[in-house]
């Protein structure tokens, strides 16, 4: 069974920085063969994806952070990151890591007051 935990959130001004982190642990699995991606919920909306690194290590990204998150993966440390920079009121939300198509982490909640 794989566990994901995220962590790095917080309340940060808006035009701001922080980097989310989401480390990977578990018997017998291989980090390395699965996409990752990062996903959001804000308040009374539904969850949306943020960005997504495959396996390969190509990004994609949601229209509406592109230029300003990055993802990226350390396949050592089975860890992926969100770098997310000019951050906006409307980025608050929690923020999960997913790992292939059913593996969930518990969120880390970014605030970004107005």
């Amino acid at each position: 069974q794989v566990q994901l935990v995220e962590s790095g959130g917080g309340l940060v001004q808006a035009g701001g920085s922080l980097r989310l982190s989401c480390v990977a642990s578990g018997n017998r699995f291989s980090f390395i063969v699965y996409d990752m991606g990062w996903y959001r919920q804000a308040p009374g909306k539904q969850r949306e994806l943020v960005a997504r690194i495959t396996s390969g290590g190509s990004p994609n990204y949601a229209d509406s952070v592109k230029g300003r998150f990055t993802i990226s993966r350390d396949n050592a440390k089975k860890t992926v990151y969100l770098q997310m920079n000019s951050l906006k009121p409307e980025d608050t939300a929690v923020y999960y890591c997913k790992m292939g198509l059913n593996a969930w982490g518990q969120g880390t909640l970014v605030t970004v007051p107005s």
